[in-house]
């Protein structure tokens, strides 16, 4: 169940916790910040992908893994749904943001956001 975080992920990651370490917040910033992946209800579909970041992890609930040189956690709940899916960033000019490929889902919605299983 390997999970995959293309390198242009990996560097966008990387830049959006370097900005905010560096965007004038006094040092309240832990010096390790994870990726946290995660499967909630929700949607038309009845499942969508979420991705934050994450100043902490709980070591009973969570899978911890470093990818492309990101600590990602993902609660083991989550990691269910989670088998070979496909993190990656685009940056193009008709779109901009994180996508999330997932291959176990049965089917997703009009919109792309929501997934069923």
């Amino acid at each position: 169940m390997p999970i995959t975080l293309t390198e242009k992920a990996a560097g966008e990651v990387k830049r959006i916790i370097a900005e905010q370490k560096s965007g004038g917040s006094n040092g309240s910033l832990p010096e390790k910040i994870y990726l946290r992946m995660r499967v909630v209800g929700g949607g038309c579909s009845g499942f969508q992908h979420k991705l934050d970041l994450d100043p902490a992890v709980n070591e009973k609930l969570d899978e911890v893994m470093e990818i492309h040189g990101v600590p990602v956690a993902i609660d083991k709940r989550s990691l269910m749904y989670l088998g070979d899916v496909t993190v990656d960033f685009h940056d193009d000019l008709n779109r901009r943001g994180f996508s999330i490929s997932n291959p176990s889902a049965k089917s997703t919605c009009g919109c792309g956001s929501s997934f069923s299983m």
